[in-house]
């Protein structure tokens, strides 16, 4: 029964009951056939009340005002005397909601959406309403390109004047788009053009892209990159005439066809500002990317103005608003650009507050900031204090806002909110490397130890091959302006016999001591670090180790105690302290035995990487490892168990952790004694050397169907290098005296790198493509845990 036919009602059943009837006074009134609706909802929606003058037009308002609650599917007023009779019989309450067949979207939100629009388990039931959303839901799946779907609905009676809803949805499959069309083109080819637009006709890396699939917002956003496209290259008049999307008769194929007006293009005829500068005019021309003379862009003069806006904001003008603002001249089909600068009021920052940072105290991520409280709001020191933040290692993700305080129009609060790593800064020593097996022990790591932003390690590890005690701190404050001091002490005990196979140059070394360090800012992204370490080593040979283990023995002897100065520079414009994607890194450290030390050597060792945009989200990685180490005074040349070694996962992958480089033949029996005689067998065994040289290239892009790209690095990788020594000795096979090409390793491969819970996992499988001579490969490589 619809509305107009209850009135109609309602006015017969007045007409039959109060006919004749000039009205009367409202003595009581009385509701009949209430169940779940209150009295006082009823009475509160009436406009009559007790005492009122009832007559047929104001009883048929009150019927009216009582129908528009929505409570009611009938209604009907009687008269007994003076009392005012109202039965009902209220609409039917939603018992329950089940929907069926529903994937793209989720039960939860298509439940959610019902409920704000009023249909929800306990609320009354209104057809209209269920129609409504039935549509709604119709036409969101044909946004998502399913015109196939079909949303159909049942309501079944329940007992009690309820009912349960049903919600049978066929989803259907999204159109696939078969073909793009755009028709006026002239100057662009419609390949150039369609190679603009993020949907693809479909083709072989549809079924991971989706990217043949419909969407009237990707339509939208393809159409607006089309517009920027001839904008950018001076087609200032251009504009889309129509659009039409057309639908095969089995609703499974779309095709698209984009009607363009080209216009003339546009050059630029001549630049100007206009406005308060506050800045002197020639740093602003400075910024100018416009020229005369060049073809329009929307872009350059888009980005002149984000450059013109970002130099006022480093002078506290916040609120700065930098307009460019074409005029074309149509004659001559050129465009005069006026930038109009309004800065504002140049603001100042309340406050600076912290959000998300549940671990790390506010005072670590306070020590960071450049900009200040109190001081005028600098754009470039407001993102550099973020940068830092990002360089700390601690946090996932750094987002900043600059609201304006309330009631002032000069201030503003700078908020930082961070994500810290979920363990991020924690590196646990329990694991397994594929190079030392199986790897016990107690031993954790953590940069940012109790949230104070010190990096502590304690513990014990052990492997087949090693056992490690160690003990570190560094407080990367001690001062307030940045100096740094750490210390730590230590136990190694290594028994290379068994920690390959073969193939390397047995021998054990036991080595404690302990070290200090200092570390000291230049700059922003660059510091200088002191450090000494006092060092006690003792050494045994083995069974079968090399001749020159024998000969360093025999020369300098078992044990040293040797005191290790360091001096090290170091510079890093990373964007993040974990798997950065942007700026570089470089250090340089020159360790040198001081007098005191029983042997006299020193190492200079170089790392450098670089990162260089591709595209937003895929990068280039170069890299590269250098060092160089010799003896001086009375010690002839490096100590052995002090050489380089290549390969492996931090070196050149595909190829065993420390076989690369110079191999030498190993002696049949123990050393004893001072003259005693040994033979050797002619079993070749890698040595390590002096002079290292490894680098590579990476393309660094997200790892597909992975939402956290900020925990997880996929690259295709090409490494290089090796290790020589520049002194031979009679049983050396190669890679000695110089550094030759011929025995520098190379590989390509695809490596993985996810920073979990327990600390860096990392993957990969190489290929050699060069491998020297006696070179051993490992195709696949991986570790968790600490690496080794």
């Amino acid at each position: 029964m619809n509305f107009t036919r209850l009135l109609c009602s309602v006015a017969l059943l007045l007409n039959a009951t109060l006919a004749h009837a000039q009205g009367f006074k409202i003595s009581d009134i009385r509701v009949n056939g209430l169940q779940r609706v209150s009295a006082g909802s009823v009475f509160a929606a009436l406009p009559l009340n007790v005492g009122d003058e009832a007559d047929d037009q104001r009883l048929v308002e009150s019927t009216r005002a009582l129908f528009k609650t929505g409570y009611f599917q009938d209604i009907q007023l009687g008269r007994d005397g003076n009392v005012l009779i109202i039965t009902v019989v209220e609409r039917p309450s939603v018992a329950d909601i089940v929907i069926e067949g529903n994937k793209a979207i989720s039960t939860e939100d298509l439940i959610k959406g019902l409920k704000q629009s009023g249909l929800a388990e306990g609320e009354i039931f209104q057809r209209a309403t269920l129609e409504s959303v039935r549509n709604e839901l119709q036409r969101q799946y044909v946004a998502q390109g399913r015109y196939s779907a079909t949303v159909d609905s049942e309501v079944v009676p329940q007992p009690r004047n309820r009912v349960q809803l049903k919600i049978k949805i066929d989803e259907g499959t999204v159109a696939a788009i078969k073909h793009i069309n755009i028709v006026g083109n002239s100057v662009f080819s419609e390949a150039e053009l369609v190679d603009e637009f993020q949907l693809k006709t479909s083709n072989w890396l549809s079924f991971f892209k989706n990217d043949d699939k419909y969407a009237r917002e990707k339509l939208s956003g393809d159409l607006e990159r089309l517009r920027s496209y001839y904008l950018d290259r001076g087609y200032i008049n251009m504009d889309i005439a129509s659009t039409q999307v057309s639908i095969s008769p089995d609703k499974k194929s779309v095709f698209i066809t984009v009607n363009v007006n080209e216009g003339h293009k546009y050059t630029v005829r001549d630049v100007k500002l206009s406005g308060d500068l506050k800045v002197p005019e020639d740093q602003v021309k400075a910024l100018l990317l416009v020229q005369k003379g060049q073809v329009f862009s929307r872009k350059v003069m888009t980005t002149t103005s984000d450059l013109i806006t970002r130099r006022l904001g480093n002078e506290g003008y916040t609120f700065a608003n930098v307009n460019g603002v074409p005029t074309p001249n149509d004659g001559d089909h050129t465009v005069d650009i006026t930038f109009v600068v309004d800065p504002g009021k140049r603001a100042y920052v309340n406050r600076i507050n912290f959000r998300g940072n549940t671990k790390t105290d506010d005072k670590v991520l306070r020590r960071e900031m450049r900009q200040l409280e109190g001081g005028w709001a600098s754009t470039y020191l407001i993102d550099q204090s973020k940068t830092r933040l990002e360089r700390l290692g601690y946090f996932k993700e750094v987002s900043v806002q600059t609201p304006a305080v309330t009631g002032k129009d000069d201030q503003v609060d700078v908020n930082y909110t961070v994500e810290e790593q979920a363990s991020g800064s924690i590196t646990a020593s329990v694991g397994f490397a594929q190079s030392a097996g199986l790897i016990l022990g107690g031993s954790i790591s953590q940069s940012n130890f109790l949230g104070t932003g010190n990096y502590a390690s304690l513990g014990l590890t052990r492997s087949e091959y090693q056992s490690k005690y160690n003990l570190a701190f560094t407080n990367p404050y001690f001062t307030p302006d940045g100096v740094s001091l750490g210390y730590n002490l230590f136990y190694n005990k290594t028994d290379y016999s068994k920690y390959y196979d073969d193939g390397y140059s047995y021998y054990s070394i036991n080595s404690y001591g302990a070290g200090t360090t200092f570390g000291y800012p230049i700059n922003e992204t660059s510091r200088l670090n002191f450090g000494l370490t006092v060092q006690h080593d003792t050494i045994s040979p083995g069974t079968y180790s090399a001749d020159e283990i024998y000969d360093f023995i025999e020369r300098e002897g078992k044990e040293f105690t040797n005191f290790k100065a360091n001096l090290g520079w170091s510079e890093s414009t990373l964007n993040r302290g974990v798997l950065a994607t942007r700026g570089h890194s470089q250090n340089v450290n020159l360790m040198v035995t001081v007098p005191g030390s029983d042997l006299s050597f020193y190492k200079v060792d170089y790392t450098g990487q670089t990162f260089l945009p591709v595209t937003d989200s895929t990068s280039l990685r170069f890299h590269t490892k250098l060092g160089y180490g010799n003896g001086y005074g009375n010690t002839d040349g490096l100590p052995f168990y002090e050489n380089y070694t290549a390969g492996g996962e931090d070196s050149v992958r595909g190829f065993k952790s420390g076989t690369l480089g110079p191999r030498n033949t190993s002696a049949t029996g123990n050393y004893a004694s001072e003259g005693q005689a040994y033979y050797a067998d002619g079993e070749s065994e890698a040595m390590g050397g002096n002079i290292l040289i490894t680098g590579g290239a990476e393309y660094l892009f997200p790892m597909p169907f992975i939402k956290d790209t900020k925990s997880v690095r996929t690259s295709v990788f090409w490494d290089m290098g090796s290790v020589y020594s520049s002194k031979c000795y009679l049983s050396t096979t190669t890679n000695c005296g110089t550094v030759s090409l011929d025995q520098m390793a190379s590989s390509v491969g695809l490596g993985v790198t996810w920073y979990s819970a327990l600390g860096p996992l990392t993957f990969s499988l190489a290929a050699p493509i060069r491998k020297p001579e006696d070179a051993e490969t490992q195709i696949f490589q991986f570790s968790m845990g600490q690496t080794f």
